[in-house]
């Protein structure tokens, strides 16, 4: 997961409703599902089919706005385990030994 468009404040995941099924679009989804590309400046569509893309922009501004150094999220296959974005300021770790019997 990651990062969304409708995160103004951190104060926000605090109120979210637990326990919860994820809907298809909003704040909820987007921390699951959204993914970090290089390929995108600001918001894009996600291949997953849900949720957005984001680029290093939206990480650098993030971490400007909240006062932070760093993002760690996970969620998505990283080959070697983790993966660093944005110039080291946000970091995938993939954790799932034998995912799909692939890694």
């Amino acid at each position: 997961g990651g990062l969304s468009p409708e995160l103004m404040s951190l104060e926000q995941i605090r109120y979210l409703p637990r326990p919860v099924d994820i809907p298809d679009s909003g704040l909820l989804c987007d921390l699951l599902w959204s993914d970090p590309s290089p390929d995108v400046f600001a918001w894009g569509e996600n291949d997953r089919g849900v949720s957005f893309t984001f680029g290093s922009d939206v990480v650098r501004n993030f971490l400007k706005k909240h006062d932070l150094d760093l993002i760690a999220r996970a969620h998505q296959v990283v080959e070697d385990g983790y993966e660093f974005f944005a110039g080291r300021q946000l970091v995938t770790v993939f954790s799932a030994p034998n995912y799909c019997r692939e890694f």
